[in-house]
């Protein structure tokens, strides 16, 4: 099993600062997709994503027990 975080917008979004889904052996690109799917998240294309507090690239293959947090881009001034 792995804990998905979210991040601002997302977490609102949500209604849940975290999910708990068996994501083991995808890729981050492939993660994006599912949650997209299933939960309607339109903007975790764009969110930067984290596995066990590292910066991931698309193509970071999650293993079972890491921890995937979705932080989505903000913008300011």
């Amino acid at each position: 099993m792995n804990k998905i975080l979210f991040f601002a917008e997302l977490r609102e979004k949500m209604g849940e600062d975290s999910i708990e889904l068996n994501m083991s052996g995808k890729k981050i690109e492939e993660i994006k997709e599912i949650i997209q799917k299933v939960y309607s998240l339109s903007n975790v294309e764009h969110s930067m994503v984290a596995v066990n507090e590292e910066f991931a690239k698309n193509e970071t293959e999650v293993k079972d027990g890491d921890t995937i947090a979705f932080i989505p881009p903000v913008s300011g001034g």
